[in-house]
């Protein structure tokens, strides 16, 4: 099992030059990789940074941990730059990203203040499902094209492509015990499950998401390693159980508005064991 870092990138967290610290303590402490919240804002005013740039600064200060936005949300994200954005963060990496991607919530109007349509998550999902297939597309650099009823692309090609290879690996987040979202992490590397209990899984419902993911992962897909990603407090879940289900990686998460000596304790305090 490998142990990251989830941040949300607010208040004292918010700082890029913070971030970047953070995840070098963090790879010194022997985490294997440290992941931000995407959002624009929260529910109370308060400093917010976005990913992207925060995390091209956290790549410049690494050498070895995984780094990537956990989760972006597709639907109110334009997924051509999406893919310019990963791809350029997997350059200057080194190939050390891994793609979150989600629906989004509008619990704290990042749609609905700004015009945004896809008001409801059928409406997000079709999007989301839309623009993957577009992504994929981007980063293959093969000239795409693509008419459909969320995403248009005319006969474009993106390059150089990722570093990684066949794709940078996409994660996806999957509402428990909805399988809709589950289906969706079939087709791709890995799934991050939330549910209403503060992500309090347990090695019963790994073992019931890889058997729906199995169910529904594409036969030329089957041999692809497939990860499973359980947030929570990391010292306080049955590690030991959860990688004989199968996760494979556990996150420490932090809440919201954390302030950064507490963030910078639970770095330092290193992954169990």
């Amino acid at each position: 099992m490998r142990f990251g870092v989830y941040l949300p990138a607010f208040g004292e967290l918010a700082d890029p030059s913070g971030l970047a610290a953070l995840a070098a303590d963090a790879e010194g402490a022997g985490w294997d990789g440290v992941f931000l919240w995407d959002h624009l804002r929260y529910d109370i005013d308060t400093d917010v940074a976005d990913p992207w740039v925060a995390l091209a600064a956290m790549a410049c200060a690494t050498d070895t941990i995984r780094l990537g936005p956990l989760v972006t949300p597709l639907a109110r994200r334009r997924v051509q730059v999406v893919a310019r954005q990963s791809t350029t963060l997997d350059h200057l990496s080194g190939g050390r990203v891994t793609l979150g991607v989600g629906l989004g919530i509008d619990y704290w109007r990042e749609f609905e203040g700004f015009g945004e349509g896809a008001a409801d998550d059928r409406q997000r999902a079709a999007i989301v499902d839309e623009s993957l297939t577009v992504l994929v597309g981007l980063w293959s650099g093969a000239t795409v094209d693509n008419e459909g009823d969320h995403v248009t692309v005319r006969g474009v090609r993106f390059l150089p492509r990722p570093v990684q290879q066949p794709r940078i690996p996409v994660w996806s987040a999957a509402l428990w015990p909805l399988t809709a979202g589950l289906r969706r992490s079939a087709r791709l590397d890995g799934v991050m499950p939330f549910d209403g209990r503060g992500n309090n899984f347990g090695a019963a419902e790994v073992r019931r998401i890889l058997d729906v993911v199995a169910t529904h992962r594409p036969e030329d897909m089957t041999s692809r390693p497939f990860d499973v990603v359980i947030a929570g407090a990391v010292r306080r879940m049955p590690l030991a159980e959860l990688a004989d289900a199968g996760a494979t990686w556990a996150m420490e998460s932090l809440d919201p508005l954390t302030p950064l000596a507490a963030a910078r304790e639970a770095v330092a305090d290193g992954p169990p064991g």
